[in-house]
């Protein structure tokens, strides 16, 4: 058996952590040891002393099952995670967690685990690095100048997704990704040639990539030769498929799935030391020597020096260039943006035609492309119906990497999934849209991009069955539940184009977390409000309307139903009910108002309610109380314009009112 010491501290540290907390995942580890040392000694530009160092290689293990690798290489090369986070391993609190977790390790740039979605941050990643290359860079001052390099298994490459990224990636000729696949032959059920017989060299090589086939994953020349190979061609992205033994090293479960999914072992684990000429029985222990060959402070101090002493040039030479990367690339906004956008929206809140929401974004989007040269996103092949596209913008272009919009083709998936990595890569704010049914097939995507608290605006329209003849396969009506169940998802569900407006604000000056625009197809009629409601809007929901001076009835309303609930109101108001309407564009904003500010608008004293909105009606219980009343979907909708879908489903303003005289 080839050995290889090196890799071996490897093998050696992800058994050993998978052992003590008896479960884990040390077959993919201890089979791709041999190419992590070759990609993090010898290949990759890192500082373990600063992991956010702008230009560093972005590193993303895709097969995050594989967990044990990765905080056994972030050890072994000096980062911040002691031999004793290694020992918690999958523990409460511990920084060793059972997948990879962004914000948590320092070293891991994405939270993987959910198969297939780290390669398609990767390719946002790569994506990233060429737009800002191709914005930024000038002759001789190459100051974005990094590769992406993934690691993925057979489960990645089952996962659709991955074939809706890899196309892109081929098409986008992101030729400074590069992939290498372990191709082990083994997943959970066992040997996977039962259900997995793709040709993927071929399947990748029609996508536009360079593919290296069969080298050996044991072999540490081969492995360089290929990767050296994959860094010169710039043109395409790279696939190197390494054929591994899972669980090398293991006398008895090596090339099995026992190996997969399972600790060895305390029996197994004393035979691969054995097995492997591993000389010391004491758990977690690495030699000296093996330490300072590993450790990459000094080599990694010396790379981020050469590019500061580049990008102090640079400055010198292109001082407004310098200046604008290092706000994008610090996350700072643009000056004065928000009060070039707060005249903007001002404005429109005298305009007295209907607007539908979606083309309210776009008309935010017109103003917010000029204010944010970072803006970059685009649609899952609906531009013309998301209306994504502003004045300005320009279509991404694979030969010079420049252009800020992305036609996704219809890959919803992909392209939230990719989206994610745009943004953990920093330097952009990123969208990504398509109509609310769909967001379905992203559906993982916005959960993950919501776990790891990042900036995503999500946009999705056609928000509900006033989308109309289309029918119940495009109607949303669980779908808004879904996402505002979502820990981290704030939801936004405007009533007109000023809402529209604030719900843009509201989710680019969020930075721990994603917001999703949920946008009527059909046009909503503008709302009389003053400077002090314009204000609340932000905080989620506030007082829009009312009659008297004490509520007997509140009538809570969102989106397109917000209208519905003013009509009913206003009805009431003229048989003197005294009546409040609330509109609630985000529920979970409002929430974390304050008590006082939630009590001023929704008074628990004020027991009659009615919550209308043209989604799944349990959601609002929360609002309305047990003894309330919800004018919404409990069934899928009908094909049928959408006014006729009203009437049919008893959304509609009689409703409200009937619903509001009951409760009095």
């Amino acid at each position: 058996m080839k050995t290889n010491k090196l890799a071996d501290a490897i093998r050696i540290l992800s058994m050993d952590g998978v052992q003590k907390a008896n479960s884990g995942h040390p077959g993919a580890p201890m089979g791709m040891a041999d190419i992590a040392e070759v990609l993090w000694r010898k290949t990759m530009a890192h500082n373990p002393k600063n992991p956010q160092w702008v230009n560093r290689d972005r590193f993303v293990l895709s097969n995050g099952h594989a967990s044990m690798l990765l905080y056994s290489l972030l050890h072994l090369s000096g980062y911040d995670l002691s031999i004793e986070d290694l020992k918690q391993f999958r523990q409460l609190h511990s920084r060793t967690a059972g997948h990879p977790e962004y914000n948590l390790t320092p070293g891991v740039e994405t939270t993987t685990g959910p198969l297939g979605q780290g390669l398609a941050n990767a390719v946002g990643m790569a994506l990233a690095e060429k737009n800002l290359a191709a914005k930024f860079n000038k002759d001789g001052f190459p100051v974005v100048d990094h590769y992406t390099y993934a690691f993925l298994g057979d489960g990645c490459m089952m996962e659709g997704i991955s074939h809706e990224v890899a196309s892109l990636a081929g098409t986008w000729k992101l030729g400074k990704l590069v992939v290498f696949y372990d191709n082990n032959g083994i997943s959970i059920d066992g040997k996977v040639g039962g259900w997995f017989t793709d040709d993927t060299a071929k399947r990748f090589e029609s996508y536009g990539w360079q593919v290296f086939r069969d080298i050996d994953g044991h072999d540490s020349d081969a492995i360089q030769k290929a990767l050296s190979a994959a860094r010169y061609d710039t043109s395409r992205p790279s696939l190197i498929i390494c054929k591994t033994t899972i669980g090398y090293g293991s006398p008895n479960k090596q090339g099995t799935a026992s190996c997969h999914g399972a600790a060895l072992g305390e029996d197994e684990v004393a035979l691969v030391r054995k097995q492997l000429g591993w000389e010391y029985d004491e758990r977690f222990f690495v030699p000296q020597d093996i330490y300072e060959a590993w450790d990459q402070s000094e080599r990694g101090a010396k790379l981020e020096g050469k590019w500061n002493n580049l990008f102090a040039s640079y400055k010198k030479e292109y001082p407004s260039e310098a200046a604008e990367l290092e706000r994008r690339l610090s996350g700072q906004f643009p000056t004065d943006w928000e009060a070039e956008f707060d005249k903007v929206i001002k404005s429109w809140q005298g305009d007295k035609a209907k607007v539908a929401s979606r083309k309210a974004s776009q008309m935010a989007l017109d103003v917010l492309g000029s204010l944010f040269p970072e803006l970059l996103g685009g649609s899952a092949d609906l531009a013309p119906s998301n209306l994504t596209e502003w004045k300005g913008s320009e279509a991404f272009d694979p030969k010079t990497g420049k252009g800020n919009y992305l036609h996704f083709g219809v890959r919803e998936f992909g392209m939230a999934a990719i989206l994610n990595g745009v943004a953990l890569h920093g330097g952009f704010l990123s969208f990504g849209a398509t109509f609310l049914m769909f967001m379905e097939y992203a559906r993982n995507a916005l959960r993950m991009s919501a776990l790891m608290g990042i900036r995503n605006i999500f946009v999705f329209t056609h928000d509900s069955i006033g989308l109309g003849e289309d029918g119940p396969t495009h109607q949303p009506v669980e779908q808004i539940a879904n996402l505002r169940m979502t820990p981290n998802m704030v939801t936004w569900r405007p009533c007109d184009a000023v809402e529209t407006g604030i719900a843009w604000k509201s989710a680019i000056k969020r930075t721990d977390g994603p917001s999703a625009l949920l946008l009527s197809r059909q046009g909503l009629a503008p709302q009389d409000r003053s400077d002090e409601q314009l204000s609340q809007i932000a905080r989620g929901a506030y007082v829009l309307y009312e009659s008297g001076d004490k509520p007997e009835v509140i009538l809570i309303g969102t989106g397109s139903e917000v209208e519905l609930a003013i009509s009913a109101a206003k009805k009431l108001a003229e048989e003197k009910v005294a009546v409040r309407v609330v509109s609630m564009p985000s529920p979970e904003v409002f929430d974390k108002q304050d008590v006082a500010y939630k009590e001023a608008v929704l008074p628990s004293s004020v027991k009659a309610r009615v919550a209308v909105e043209a989604a799944w009606a349990d959601y609002w219980y929360k609002y309305v109380g047990l003894n309330g009343r919800i004018i919404g979907m409990r069934s899928f909708g009908e094909s049928a314009p959408a006014s006729d879908l009203y009437k049919f489903f008893g959304i509609t303003s009689e409703a409200v009112y009937e619903a509001a005289k009951e409760l009095l």
